[in-house]
């Protein structure tokens, strides 16, 4: 589902030149669940932009659903992100003005969808996530935990290959992180989502079916074999 192959990624500092990532070759096969773990500043959430397509690696080739991101233009790249790849993120990234069911709205009606189709599918992505009660809630009206809840959805809704998730319990107590980390776990197996996770935290990591370890940009451990989610 997802590979990289010898990828670079390098970003200039005045005069300096930063290394992020330094010949990253790794897999994550389709459905599995993989967590990426590491010390900060080792790449990590670099990894996830580039596997999203939100950056592009300096050298190698990240490859997802078998597609070449290099080979594809921008706008191609912005197709591609927008259908088949969701996104979760720490801080949850919800737009403020708009209610719960609006903001899982909003990628559907984004890629041209009509209204009366869309509004079914964020019903269901809003009952997967224990949700359905608070669809006219905002998010300043939800708790972090409903907040993700609601993040996770808007990902989801897409029904989406790829989860790409950068920190998602960071902003939660041990209970409520646990609580959105099964939530992603059993929504994903059953759209048969793929899913890539960075983490700090190893509770949460013990999620996935594989942890893969960054440190200094390079791939230490965990590159080994893969199996598809819930496989040992």
């Amino acid at each position: 589902m997802v590979r990289l192959e010898q990828v670079v990624k390098t970003y200039r500092q005045g005069a300096r030149e930063i290394s992020a990532l330094d010949g990253v070759t790794l897999a994550v096969a389709r459905r599995e669940f993989v967590a990426v773990m590491g010390p900060s500043g080792s790449g990590k959430s670099t990894l996830l932009h580039l596997i999203g397509g939100l950056d592009m690696a300096t050298s190698g080739e990240v490859w997802v659903d078998e597609r070449a991101l290099s080979c594809m233009s921008d706008d191609e790249v912005t197709i591609f992100r927008r259908r088949h790849v969701g996104f979760v993120f720490q801080f949850f990234n919800l737009l403020p003005t708009l209610t719960a069911e609006e903001n899982v709205a909003f990628p559907l009606l984004l890629d041209g969808r009509r209204r009366r189709d869309v509004m079914p599918r964020v019903a269901r992505a809003l009952e997967r996530v224990g949700l359905a009660d608070r669809r006219t809630h905002r998010p300043d009206e939800l708790s972090g935990g409903e907040a993700q809840r609601v993040a996770v959805a808007r990902a989801l809704v897409t029904e989406p290959l790829l989860l790409l998730a950068d920190e998602p319990t960071g902003n939660l107590d041990s209970k409520t992180g646990g609580e959105v980390l099964g939530l992603v776990r059993d929504a994903c197996r059953a759209l048969g989502t793929t899913v890539v996770m960075v983490t700090h935290d190893a509770r949460a990591a013990a999620v996935a079916g594989r942890t893969i370890t960054l440190v200094d940009g390079q791939v230490v451990s965990g590159d080994g074999p893969v199996a598809p989610a819930g496989e040992p």
